[in-house]
């Protein structure tokens, strides 16, 4: 499960991918649970036919998805990730996945752990063109006492048949991946309905990506 990633640092390389500035707030650049982020999202007012609104729109929140319901935002920390498999049936997923809130979570490399030599390695994958992914995901907004908070999650779908994905985890374990959109379909996931939302749910091709490993003086996936 992908609990790291680097997010965009540069506004104008941010705006040109995703075709919307970023918010003033663009957070942390290393990500981990309950780190603030940005994530893009459609607006509510673009569902009501008003011409004035874009249709994204970017915004700051944290990673791991706080539902609506919760007693604070502390469980962000096991809710950073979404198997498509369960979500419409968890708890913490499944008012965001009813409700189609779906977002693109704007990255430019997301971390695993490559355990084949024995010992977790955390390992960088990012996209063999050196352009921004764009990961689907799931918002939600969170009422605090100093007020409201969004968040977001990963979905992850199941990789033991992906030629690069397979690779990361501990043999036992199940291998899963995020799953990363296509350009082409970040308005056409935005906009999609419940009924829909499970035909966005592919594996990216295995060419498409790069994977190395990290710096030493990053902190492992472990930590």
């Amino acid at each position: 499960m992908c609990s790291h990633y680097q997010a965009i640092k540069e506004r104008e390389r941010y705006a040109t991918h995703f075709g919307i500035e970023p918010p003033v707030e663009m957070g942390k650049h290393d990500v981990w649970p309950c780190y603030p982020a940005t994530f893009i999202r459609r607006p509510r007012e673009a569902d009501v036919g008003d011409e004035a609104v874009a249709d994204r729109e970017a915004l700051p929140g944290l990673f791991g998805l706080i539902p609506h319901w919760a007693t604070d935002a502390n469980i962000g920390r096991q809710t950073y990730n979404a198997r498509t498999e369960t979500v419409a049936a968890k708890p913490s997923f499944r008012d965001a996945w009813k409700n189609a809130q779906h977002c693109v979570i704007p990255v430019d490399a997301f971390f695993e752990p490559d355990w084949r030599s024995g010992k977790a390695i955390a390992t960088r994958i990012s996209c063999a063109s050196g352009e921004p992914m764009g990961l689907a995901g799931l918002w939600s907004s969170w009422k605090s006492p100093k007020g409201v908070v969004h968040s977001f999650t990963m979905l992850t779908i199941n990789a033991d048949g992906h030629d690069l994905m397979c690779q990361f985890h501990k043999p036992v374990d199940e291998k899963r991946m995020v799953v990363i959109l296509p350009p082409d379909s970040y308005d056409h996931w935005l906009k999609a309905t419940p009924q829909q939302s499970m035909e966005f749910m592919r594996q990216y091709p295995a060419q498409r990506l790069l994977a190395g490993a990290e710096s030493p003086a990053q902190r492992s996936l472990l930590a």
